[in-house]
């Protein structure tokens, strides 16, 4: 008798992020391995999953009762209706076209009850369920995930809980969820099933279940891993000693990328989160297995076929759920690319489309998509000319700049690098630093990249000094450097804090304050969040002096954002910056100290409460809050006169123009 198959179910909680859940797919590699397991991927609503599934078990009941018509047709109504239980969705399904009219009708009722009676939470679909964590600011939305899965696992001892947050805070989870997680890496056989020899945390990547999701991660076609694990290091704010606490110096790779490859396609760039690959004595066979896997000094990618690998990977059983979405989605967007062509082909592939049913994913079934494809395919290769481009290596959690030599340069020099990342935490570690970037900029690197933390111990004025050492160190050596400042949230609560600032992003550092970290914010906001070349754009955004940088800090957030306008105001002799100004540097040296400081106070709690107000005595100070707080409701208030010269200011067809031309100055 033939055994019936486990359900595993991996989830991400929904929030954004840049790169893909790497522990999951290697968990996804793991259970395949295993056999016996169907594994699933999700992230998303769970609510809205658990309905989608629902309402797909309730078109498979209505198949076998009713082979004569095509329900996955209507799945968009199925779902709807178990959703909002809606009589003329009913209508939209059409039931009254089968002969099995009343059958049919006592089931949908049954799965509609299924879900809003609560009956799937007493009847659990999966065996095993899988919730991975990332930061610990992500708090609530992931404590939800949890305790949402506790519904969807049999039993609650088979819900895993794991990755970054959890293992940082690992008493502070259970106790919110009754779940305890698992701390730390996979990495030792037989975890999770004993006399299993697998080591998950050195298994590849299974990248077909990032297709299951309609989520797109921004850092996308690459290979992801990890060629050490650990840090030297043990910075106050830093979680790696946590997560990570014995140091591997080398995970060879080249085998898992050629599996990766083999299976999913090739990937452009390579993507590695290694901690501190340069404390590795294992550096060159890091690098030779970089250079061995396709991405040494000036490589080239040419894009592969996606469409026949999917469609390959679909023949061949390897996740129906992710290749059925991926295939669909490439020949739509394949039409759509046509379309503004329309000529013959476009329409061709239209019909095809129809014929099938794959113009919706919700009617896309695998037999058709194949057939489709079979038609397709000899239009679709005919554009496909893929030009080569330039691969890149991406340290991406940064190196250290303190242990640079000659020959770690020299290594480094050898692989597609770009950007090589370097941090500058710390205004004292300059000297390492500007080392770094010097040995790299002679040995051939030209892109360069740095995160720069603030709000830890640092002073505002730091910030200021490291941003303009970069810029700085562009203009000299002809290089570029992206510059991505970094606010420092804890990953646990501080002894002496009220308030756990590790479940929120509402920490503000010793030398800092709310109005400080706004301000910084707004000048971020419009350079992206990164600041690059150009010593003119970052001395009009950060200042020409420290002084200028504080007065920067100190200036309204309305008048940060919208830089340009209040400028424009100025011109026309109206209230903009310079009113601001002049109306700042008057009450800073003529209210006396208490006056000055209570001012100080109000504006870098950055709230301006009422009652703040009230307590304010003097006519120019009361005047200088005005701008902190009737500009800021004014500019977005239709009917204002602020608004309406912001209106007229955005709709001057010279002034989009100069603004961006004084952006790239």
């Amino acid at each position: 008798m033939k055994s019936k198959r486990k359900k595993v179910l991996l989830i991400e909680p929904n929030y954004a992020n840049k790169y893909p859940p790497i522990g999951l797919m290697k968990l996804s590699t793991y259970y395949k391995n295993l056999g016996g397991w169907d594994v699933t991927f999700y992230k998303g609503d769970l609510k809205t999953f658990v309905i989608e599934r629902i309402a797909d078990r309730c078109i498979e009941d209505f198949e076998k009762t009713d082979k004569s018509i095509d329900w996955w047709l209507k799945r968009d109504e199925f779902v709807e209706y178990i959703k909002t239980r809606k009589k003329e969705t009913v209508e939209k399904i059409a039931i009254d076209r089968s002969d099995m009219e009343l059958i049919l009708l006592a089931k949908l009722t049954e799965w509609k009850d299924f879900y809003w009676k609560g009956i799937w939470k007493k009847e659990p679909e999966w065996d095993r369920v899988g919730v991975t964590t990332l930061f610990t600011f992500y708090w609530d939305i992931t404590v939800e995930t949890i305790n949402f899965a506790k519904l969807l696992v049999k039993k609650k001892k088979d819900l895993m809980v794991g990755g970054v947050l959890a293992s940082i805070q690992p008493k502070e989870l259970e106790t919110a969820t009754g779940i305890k997680p698992w701390v730390g890496i996979l990495g030792a056989p037989g975890i999770l099933d004993k006399g299993d020899t697998q080591i998950i945390d050195n298994l590849p990547l299974d990248y077909s279940i990032l297709d299951e999701i309609e989520y797109k991660y921004p850092m996308a076609n690459a290979f992801y891993g990890y060629m050490t694990r650990g840090c030297i290091r043990h910075c106050a704010f830093c979680a790696v000693p946590t997560l990570e606490s014995k140091y591997i110096s080398y995970i060879p790779m080249r085998e898992r990328v050629e599996k990766v490859r083999e299976v999913y396609g090739d990937q452009k760039d390579l993507l590695l989160m290694d901690n501190n690959v340069l404390a590795s004595e294992n550096l060159k066979d890091i690098i030779d297995d970089i250079v061995a896997s396709g991405f040494g000094r000036g490589a080239k990618f040419i894009q592969p076929n996606m469409l026949a690998i999917s469609i390959r990977n679909l023949k061949n059983g390897i996740n129906d759920r992710a290749y059925i979405r991926k295939s669909q989605g490439l020949i739509q967007e394949f039409y759509q690319k046509l379309k503004p062509l329309k000529g013959d082909e476009s329409y061709e592939v239209y019909k095809i489309m129809s014929r099938y049913h794959i113009n919706k994913l919700s009617t896309t079934k695998k037999e058709a998509l194949i057939a489709a494809y079979e038609e397709i395919q000899p239009i679709y290769d005919r554009h496909q000319h893929p030009l080569p481009k330039a691969r890149y290596v991406d340290f991406n959690q940064g190196v250290d700049a303190r242990l640079f030599t000659e020959e770690i340069v020299s290594q480094l020099a050898r692989i597609a690098i770009r950007p090589l990342r370097i941090a500058f935490d710390d205004i004292k570690t300059y000297y390492y630093y500007n080392k770094a970037i010097r040995m790299s900029v002679k040995a051939g690197m030209k892109e360069f990249s740095n995160y720069l933390l603030y709000n830890f111990m640092d002073r505002p004025v730091d910030l200021y000094k490291r941003l303009r050492i970069n810029v700085e160190l562009c203009d000299e050596l002809n290089v570029n450097i992206y510059s991505f400042p970094m606010k420092y949230h804890p990953i646990r609560k501080g002894k002496c804090d009220n308030e756990d600032y590790s479940h929120n992003r509402d920490y503000i550092g010793k030398y800092w304050n709310r109005k400080y970290i706004r301000a910084v914010q707004a000048i971020l906001n419009s350079t992206k969040g990164k600041i690059g070349k150009g010593m003119s754009f970052f001395l009009e955004a950060f200042g020409k002096t420290e002084e200028e940088y504080f007065e920067l800090l100190e200036m309204p957030e309305t008048f940060i954002l919208y830089r340009f306008f209040f400028k424009w105001l100025d011109e026309k002799g109206s209230m903009g910056t310079a009113h601001w100004r002049q109306c700042w540097r008057h009450c800073m040296g003529t209210l006396d100290e208490v006056e000055k400081q209570n001012v100080l106070n109000i504006i870098h709690r950055n709230i301006f409460s009422q009652k703040e107000i009230d307590s304010v005595d003097s006519e120019d100070a009361l005047t200088l809050l005005t701008f902190y707080t009737n500009y800021r409701k004014d500019i977005i208030t239709p009917g204002t006169k602020l608004y309406k010269l912001k209106q007229e200011y955005d709709a001057h067809p010279t002034i989009e123009l100069r603004r961006k031309k004084q952006e790239y100055e």
